[in-house]
């Protein structure tokens, strides 16, 4: 039975937004179909603690063991994912770390947020501007900082409290994402879901 353990970008230094990161990845795998042969994901906070973390796991894993690092690419992604994020965090690839060990949203969770406009409805209601948020098409190729204020201009009329921001309201939302919605314009997400697919198919035998 191969055991896939997730170092994920996010949920701070606070345990609280790191549970609820957890939870909010949790809900969207489980949704794509991996109920009963789950990955287990860690938050770790920050994308720097989330690289050491995976580097260390890699060094002690076994063949039944295929740790995987997800981070927020950051920037639009035009070389293959180690070669990102050699040229853009300074980090070398680990020995013996796979190809598809790197996974990225891109450019940041945010994109596959603004990519599920059911799930945005159903969290932020009838006072949501939905003509703020970007086109399906392309979202990959936006930046981070587009992406966030798009999400804030979008929700801004929501209530005090309410409206979109990083942290708690975006685990909530996360855990409300149509995983098929995501693969159907991003493919990175697909890629990811993907790799999970691959290395879990013992676990299911």
């Amino acid at each position: 039975m191969v055991s896939v353990r997730i170092y994920v970008e996010g949920g701070g230094n606070s345990k609280d937004l790191q549970s609820r990161c957890r939870e909010g990845f949790r809900k969207l795998i489980e949704r794509t179909g991996f109920e009963g042969r789950m990955p287990s994901t860690v938050a770790c906070g920050g994308r720097n603690k989330a690289y050491e973390m995976f580097k260390i796991e890699l060094r002690s894993a076994d063949v039944n063991k295929f740790p995987m690092l997800l981070v927020d690419s950051e920037e639009p992604v035009t070389m293959a994912p180690w070669d990102h994020l050699k040229s853009r965090d300074g980090w070398d690839r680990p020995a013996g770390a796979e190809d598809d060990q790197a996974q990225m949203m891109v450019t940041c969770m945010e994109t596959w947020i603004m990519a599920d406009r059911e799930a945005l409805r159903n969290v932020f209601g009838a006072r949501l501007r939905e003509s703020a948020l970007f086109p399906a098409e392309d979202l990959e190729r936006r930046s981070r900082v587009d992406l966030q204020g798009a999400l804030k201009n979008a929700t801004k009329d929501c209530g005090r409290g309410k409206g979109y921001d990083k942290g708690r309201r975006s685990f909530q939302i996360l855990a409300e994402l149509n995983p098929e919605i995501l693969k159907e314009s991003l493919s990175y997400f697909r890629r990811f879901i993907e790799t999970l697919d691959r290395h879990l198919q013992e676990t299911r035998r």
